[in-house]
């Protein structure tokens, strides 16, 4: 496979400054699924609706976010991006709404928060489903009146910002099991942008080969880089459950060790897929997951979510010898979400108990 550059592309400038750790670097429209969410998203930059992007982990809902903006009029303004998983929930407020000098132990001097410094422009706030229940009635005030009020202070203050959030969680379970508040989902969910994980959007995965064979190539010294056909094959059979981040680790690493300007099978170093398949056979522990909860079903078992929930986080809680941070990453679920159910549930019951 020779490279070329795919003809519909949004990549960031410099994608080593992009705001959040786990991302995607650029993306492709040239399978059927992309374009009809580029227009979608062609439709949608022009207003200034509030925009909720739901996508898996690495499929560039950030790139996304940077795209509406830019079709946007808000193009000249400031567009900044706040991981909100990332940051601790006693830094949260302050770093979204700002604070005064005094307002904590440590606030020597006033500090302008994200709101106030996208003024004019936009403000991405990804993982939303992670934000504390507090924080978000606070965040709902701020949708609602386009004001915020710095931590210490009673003087509101205007803000001209189009806000566009994105998940990898289906707020409307979150909201349905009181993850998250059902009116904030609301607002939020204006015009929404659902980006499908790459294994749905398969027109994109040889575009997206030739790009990164491009971009490392070049920076490697090749002058042309070929896809052996079996590379070519493995590529196209695995179903990259990390999405265009993966992706882009995987040729990268693979032109680090080739031998010549040839990409082999072997170069990839790709996994053994994990079935996606919903199929029993091809998953026996899913098997027994469904025969207990079709068991549960017919028991027509008083709060059963509550139950499911609360038995999947104590389990997992124990097998983590009480450990949060592993708990999180065993569920694939924010440390913050993990605390919340260990107080809701009486796993944890006072202060001292947090980590």
């Amino acid at each position: 496979m020779s490279v070329h550059e795919p003809t519909h592309i949004v990549a960031a400038s410099d994608p080593h400054k992009l705001a959040l750790s786990i991302r995607a670097s650029c993306l492709v429209f040239e399978d059927a699924a992309s374009q009809a969410l580029l227009e979608r998203v062609r439709l949608i930059a022009p207003s200034d609706a509030t925009v909720l992007i739901i996508g898996e982990t690495g499929t560039g809902k950030e790139l996304i976010a940077r795209h509406i903006h830019d079709l946007s009029e808000r193009r000249s303004g400031p567009f900044i991006a706040v991981n909100c998983a990332a940051i601790s929930e006693s830094l949260m407020e302050s770093e979204l709404f700002g604070h005064e000098r005094g307002a904590f132990t440590g606030a020597i001097a006033p500090k302008t928060g994200w709101f106030e410094a996208s003024q004019g422009g936009s403000l991405f706030l990804d993982e939303i489903g992670d934000l504390p229940l507090p924080l978000q009635a606070k965040l709902l005030r701020v949708v609602q009146e386009r004001e915020v009020v710095r931590v210490g202070s009673r003087q509101s203050v205007p803000v001209d910002v189009r806000l566009i959030a994105a998940t990898n969680v289906k707020l409307d379970e979150a909201v349905a099991a009181g993850r998250f508040r059902e009116d904030l989902y609301y607002r939020l969910n204006v015009a929404t942008v659902s980006l499908p994980p790459l294994r749905e959007r398969p027109g994109d995965i040889l575009p997206l080969v030739r790009h990164f064979l491009s971009q490392y190539g070049t920076k490697l010294g090749y002058s042309t880089v070929d896809l052996a056909p079996d590379a070519l094959r493995a590529v196209l059979a695995y179903p990259w459950p990390g999405n265009i981040r993966e992706l882009e680790n995987t040729i990268h690493h693979a032109l680090l060790i080739c031998s010549g300007t040839t990409v082999g099978a072997d170069d990839l170093r790709l996994p053994t897929p994990r079935s996606h398949a919903t199929s029993p056979t091809a998953a026996p522990g899913a098997l027994s997951l469904e025969a207990a909860l079709q068991d549960l079903f017919e028991r027509d078992t008083h709060q059963l979510y509550r139950l499911i929930d609360e038995t999947v986080i104590r389990t997992a809680y124990d097998y983590c010898e009480k450990n949060q941070l592993r708990t999180a990453r065993l569920l694939g679920i924010s440390r913050n979400i993990v605390r919340d159910r260990l107080f809701r549930y009486g796993l944890l019951t006072s202060q001292k108990d947090r980590p």
